[in-house]
């Protein structure tokens, strides 16, 4: 009897949880499990927004697969997923094609502009190593064609347009570099500007308290950032941005971190979506198709309540344990757990030595929470890789670099 053929697309949060603890559930031969992924590593979302402001470099955002993954147990196939075709169990990939009984999609976002006009063409956005690479080089370059043309102060004026986890974390990163770019090309700090946009009338990751909203957007403005609340960008041009009451801000730099969808390819294969993303059953499994297992920003999971869950790299590793979990025990007969959302709390930094968040029902702020929002990350990178990788990514990191907002290229 041949084993079940388990594929899982994506090695973001979700897919590459679900592939660790299937490696380490899994009985000898019972499965056989393909984990599909366009890069050979894996990034951390969340630490994203440092590079992007050139505090850290890219490479401490990401991890190989193959550091992670034991090879005899999954194999790894890095390409890139050209379609999915459900009715048939079938993935089209660049050069090959995969035939699977189970299918895991966790193939993560891809940037929501709701329509805005321009800002595709003439916007950034933290999404992956290559643009966080890009838009740190872009920032170096204003900086030194500002010295060109001392008369055009849009090249050094920065708009961020979201004021959400993404935007507030790097406009706090962004509001820290400026002082050390400001000495590198002899820049007056007073020619710097730097806008962050929202639509709501609040600032800062939904969810958080009234009073360490408003901490948290005084730490940002003594750092120099203004605040464009209730005020939604209408239009994304080459020169700037039209912000819904009629204001023009020239700037020669647009950040868009206002929002996500979910993968195309959902859409294209037949599923219903809503904004990209598909509802799953109590398991996570698509109506349609209930051999198929989604996850992350690509499914939609309801409270009991009915309201959706917000999408967020906690969410989808709590999806990756679940789903592993209840593939074994499928192919083994069992009844399946449903999955429930157990949220541990928010914690979004505000750069250097400054942080808020919601912990269950705690309040935490400044150096405390900058510590807590550590141990999240050392946790996440516990589970991937274990000590190892915290010696790696934490610990040596520490012992060989020291943070002078520089990096190289």
């Amino acid at each position: 009897m041949s084993k079940p053929r388990i594929v899982i697309l994506g090695a973001g949060y979700g897919g590459l949880v679900t592939a660790i603890r299937l490696q380490k559930k899994m009985r000898r031969n019972e499965m056989d499990v393909t984990l599909v992924n366009k890069h050979d590593y894996h990034f951390i979302t969340t630490h994203l927004h440092m590079p992007a402001a050139g505090t850290d470099h890219h490479d401490n955002a990401r991890v190989t697969i193959s550091d992670l993954i034991d090879e005899r147990k999954i194999r790894f196939v890095k390409s890139t997923v050209r379609q999915i075709v459900p009715e048939e169990k079938k993935i089209i990939l660049d050069e090959s094609t995969l035939d699977y009984d189970y299918l895991v999609i966790g193939l993560g976002s891809e940037t929501e502009t709701f329509g805005i006009p321009g800002m595709h063409e003439y916007a950034m956005s933290i999404k992956s190593i290559n643009s966080v690479r890009f838009i740190r080089q872009h920032i170096e370059y204003m900086f030194a064609k500002s010295k060109m043309a001392p008369k055009r102060k849009d090249y050094l004026t920065f708009v961020v347009g979201g004021a959400g986890f993404t935007g507030t974390e790097f406009v706090g990163e962004l509001a820290d570099r400026i002082p050390v770019l400001c000495k590198t090309y002899d820049v007056d700090p007073a020619d710097v500007s730097i806008y962050n946009v929202e639509a709501s009338a609040s600032a800062l990751p939904p969810g958080l308290p009234e009073d360490l909203i408003l901490y948290g957007m005084e730490v940002m403005r003594r750092k120099g950032v203004q605040y464009k609340l209730s005020t939604a960008i209408k239009e994304c041009t080459s020169e700037g941005v039209i912000l819904s009451n009629g204001e023009f801000i020239r700037a020669g730099t647009v950040v868009w971190s206002g929002g996500i969808r979910g993968n195309s390819l959902l859409q294209e294969a037949g599923f219903e979506v809503q904004r990209g993303r598909v509802k799953v059953d109590s398991c996570l499994r698509s109506y349609s198709f209930p051999e198929i297992f989604i996850t992350g920003d690509c499914s939609i999971v309801t409270s009991p309540e009915g309201a959706p869950y917000p999408a967020n790299a906690q969410i989808a590793v709590q999806q990756g344990f679940n789903a592993a979990r209840n593939l074994i025990q499928t192919i083994r007969s069992k009844e399946l757990k449903p999955f429930i959302y157990d949220f541990k709390g928010t914690v979004a930094t505000l750069g250097r030595g400054e942080a808020v968040g919601l912990l269950k029902v705690k309040k935490v702020k400044g150096r405390l929470a900058l510590f807590i929002k550590k141990m999240i990350d050392a946790r996440y990178l516990f589970l991937i890789g274990g000590l190892p990788l915290i010696w790696k990514k934490m610990v040596w990191k520490q012992k060989s670099t020291t943070r002078n907002y520089h990096v190289p290229n």
